[in-house]
């Protein structure tokens, strides 16, 4: 009986003890357990916190680049337009210049058109032969002497003629001058075809020097179709020497009121818009007085 109760005694005392080991172990593990998921769930919430941000970043960057993109294409585009536009002012006098020798408007002699072919350049044996008178004239501001060294010269439709003028700088400068021309009668001009001349071109004289300028040119044999210029016999070739200047573009010019080197073209009988200028300051002096 005695050996019954302790036994007893002895396995509730295990038991017990037992017992508050196991509950300690429970309650560990439950707060690891809990750290755990706390943690995990913090890290969770950084992570998509990150993404976020990232992507945010990122659609910024491509804003900026499309944004800097466009930017460039404009500034491109913009540049192109005023260097055209700069590009078209400063072109603009020789392309009326080539327009003009192109198509021999208002007496302008045609110039490298084109029309040198060998076959255009045989003279036409039965045709009548033109006389083609030379002639000089210069500003009186430029201290040249200018003439021609021939009066005259008879050629048939379609035959090459050299010819020449002399010009002297009787100065003590070096000086630079420019040659307008014209064609009488006017009707003549889109013929008269230029293979080697002068004009429209830069000619420095140094002080005191003395130069032949060489003209080669002929008279296409298309002018016996047209019947407007069935009874021409006689053509005059004129040349005017000017004093240079470079104008606002840099470019060389007759150093010359305008109505005079319009007569020297030909184009005296013409009316003519004011240049850009003289509209300008018209309309400045209106407003000025309105």
């Amino acid at each position: 009986m005695t050996l019954s109760l302790g036994f007893l005694s002895r396995s509730v005392s295990t038991r017990q003890a037992l017992r508050s080991l196991h509950c300690p172990l429970q309650n560990n593990s439950f707060h690891h357990s809990w750290r755990t998921l706390s943690t995990e769930s913090g890290s969770q919430r950084k992570t998509s916190l990150s993404s976020s941000t990232a992507r945010t970043s990122s659609y910024g960057r491509m804003h900026s680049e499309v944004y800097k993109a466009k930017n460039r294409a404009l500034l491109m585009y913009t540049t192109a337009v005023i260097v055209v536009a700069v590009g078209a002012s400063y072109a603009a006098v020789p392309l009326y210049r080539m327009f003009c020798a192109a198509t021999g408007f208002a007496g302008t002699p045609k110039v490298g058109t084109g029309r040198f072919e060998p076959g255009r350049l045989v003279p036409v044996e039965n045709a009548t032969r033109i006389k083609v008178h030379f002639n000089a004239d210069k500003s009186e501001q430029l201290p040249w002497t200018f003439t021609p060294q021939q009066k005259f010269v008879t050629v048939l439709p379609g035959e090459t003629s050299l010819a020449f003028y002399t010009a002297k700088n009787t100065s003590k400068k070096d000086i630079i001058g420019i040659a307008t021309y014209n064609v009488t009668p006017d009707r003549v001009a889109p013929y008269f075809s230029k293979v080697e001349c002068f004009c429209f071109e830069e000619q420095r004289l140094l002080a005191g020097e003395e130069v032949d300028m060489p003209l080669l040119f002929f008279i296409d044999k298309d002018i016996l179709d047209d019947p407007s210029c069935k009874n021409v016999e006689d053509v005059v070739l004129s040349y005017t020497f000017f004093r240079a200047r470079r104008n606002e573009h840099g470019q060389l010019e007759p150093d010359a009121d305008e109505d005079v080197v319009q007569n020297s073209l030909g184009f005296g009988g013409y009316e003519h818009a004011p240049k850009a200028e003289i509209r300008n300051v018209s309309e400045d002096h209106s407003s000025s007085t309105s």
